[in-house]
C-alpha cells in the first residue's frame, strides 16, 4: 500500500477521476474490459503520436493491489496509439529495480511505476529520467523529485480525516461518545497518517474519545482477529474506523460472530463488497472512504500525454502538472450508486 507523498500536489475533486477525462487528445478504444478504468471517458477520440509506455507495478497480494494493475491494462487497452509493456508484479525490490532496467533497455517512451519501496527505487527512477524517459511515479513515492517527471496517488492524510469527520457528525449529537480504530501494518507511514488525520479530525468533536486503537495487517485473517481482540475488551463503543475494506471483509465476520450491532463502522478504500455492505444498509458498515485504484488509470493517462508532449485540458498550463493527489471521499448510502462501478473485488 502506499506511502504519502511529503508534499502536496493538485487535488483532483472526485476520487473516480481519470485524467483520461482532462487530457488533451486522448483516444477511446472501447475493449469491453470490466475495470473501473472503462467505465471513464476518454477525450477526444483522435489518435496520436504512438506510444510505449513500461508499467512496473506491485505483487497482486491484495485487493486494491490487482486492481490497481487491472486499471493500467484496462485503460492502456483503450488506446489506439499505446502500447503497454508490463512487467511481472513483484514486491520485491531488487526484482522490480531489474524489471525496470529492462525496460530502460527497450527504451520505452514513458515509465509508470508503483515501487515496491520508493526509497529503494530511487536511483532506477533517477537512472530512467537521466536516459531522458519521463517516469509517471505511481503512489509510493520516490525519495528525489528529480527521480519523476510527475507523481499521482492518494491521500491518506485525508483518508483518516474525512473519516473522522464523517464519525464526528453522526455522533455530534451524543455526549460521551467512544470511538475505536482497526489500523493497517504500523510500520508503514501510511498508517501513521491515516491515523495522524483521524485522530485530527476528532479534536472538533470535544464529546467524542478514541478509546481503543489495533493494528491489523491489511488481510482479511489480521482484520477478523483483531477485531475479534477488540471487541472483547470494548464491551461498548459506537463508531468503528477501519483502514482497510479488505481486512474489513475480516473484521465484520467477527463483528457478526460476536452479534454486535450496537455501532456504526466506517471502513477504508473502495472495495465492491463494502460499497455493496452499504447500499443494502442492514449492518454496522454505513461508509468507506476511498483511496481509488483508479489513479493507475490516470497514470496511464499521464503518461500517453507526457509521450505525446501534451497538457491537460481546462488547465492553463501548457505542461502537466508535477504531482497530482487524489481526494478521499465518502462513500456512503446516499452516494454509492455513483461509485459502484469503481469497487475493486
Amino acid at each position: 500500500m502506499p506511502q504519502f507523498p511529503s508534499r502536496r500536489g493538485l487535488l483532483l475533486g472526485t476520487a473516480a477521476v481519470s485524467a483520461g477525462t482532462l487530457l488533451v487528445g486522448c483516444t477511446s478504444n472501447d475493449t469491453g474490459d470490466k475495470a473501473a478504468a472503462d467505465k471513464q471517458p476518454a477525450a477526444d477520440d483522435k489518435p496520436g503520436k504512438e506510444v510505449t509506455i513500461g508499467f512496473a507495478g506491485p505483487q497482486a497480494d491484495h485487493g486494491w493491489l490487482n486492481a490497481i494493475n487491472d486499471n493500467a491494462k484496462s485503460r492502456a487497452e483503450r488506446y489506439e496509439d499505446v502500447t503497454l509493456e508490463i512487467t511481472e508484479g513483484s514486491n520485491d525490490t531488487a526484482q522490480q529495480i531489474g524489471q525496470i532496467e529492462t525496460l530502460i533497455n527497450k527504451k520505452v517512451d514513458v515509465l509508470v511505476v508503483l515501487p515496491a519501496d520508493g526509497k529503494a527505487l530511487t536511483q532506477v527512477g533517477l537512472k530512467a529520467m537521466r536516459a531522458g524517459i519521463p517516469v509517471v511515479n505511481l503512489d509510493r513515492i520516490f525519495n528525489s523529485p528529480q527521480a519523476y517527471r510527475c507523481w499521482i496517488g492518494g491521500d491518506n492524510y485525508g483518508m483518516g480525516l474525512n473519516a473522522g469527520h464523517y464519525i464526528g457528525e453522526k455522533l455530534k449529537g451524543k455526549s460521551d461518545a467512544r470511538v475505536i480504530e482497526l489500523a493497517g501494518l504500523d510500520n508503514l507511514e501510511l498508517t501513521k497518517q491515516r491515523t495522524q488525520g483521524f485522530d485530527d479530525a476528532l479534536k472538533n468533536y470535544p464529546n467524542i474519545k478514541k478509546v481503543a486503537r489495533q493494528a491489523a495487517e491489511f488481510t482479511v485473517e489480521s482484520g477478523q482477529a483483531k477485531m475479534a481482540q477488540l471487541l472483547q475488551a470494548q464491551s461498548k463503543f459506537d463508531a468503528l474506523w477501519n483502514h482497510d475494506d479488505d481486512q474489513g471483509v475480516g473484521a465484520l465476520r467477527a463483528i457478526e460472530q460476536a452479534g454486535r450491532d450496537d455501532f456504526l463502522m466506517v471502513g477504508g478504500a473502495g472495495a465492491l463488497s463494502a460499497f455493496q455492505a452499504i447500499e443494502k444498509d442492514d449492518g454496522v458498515l454505513k461508509a468507506t472512504v476511498l483511496y481509488p485504484p483508479t489513479m493507475a488509470a490516470s497514470a496511464i493517462d499521464l503518461a500517453r500525454a507526457l509521450g505525446q508532449s501534451k497538457g491537460i485540458g481546462g488547465l492553463a498550463e501548457f505542461e502537466i502538472p508535477s504531482s497530482l493527489t487524489l481526494y478521499s471521499a465518502v462513500v456512503d448510502k446516499d452516494n454509492v450508486d455513483q461509485y459502484m462501478s469503481t469497487g475493486f473485488k
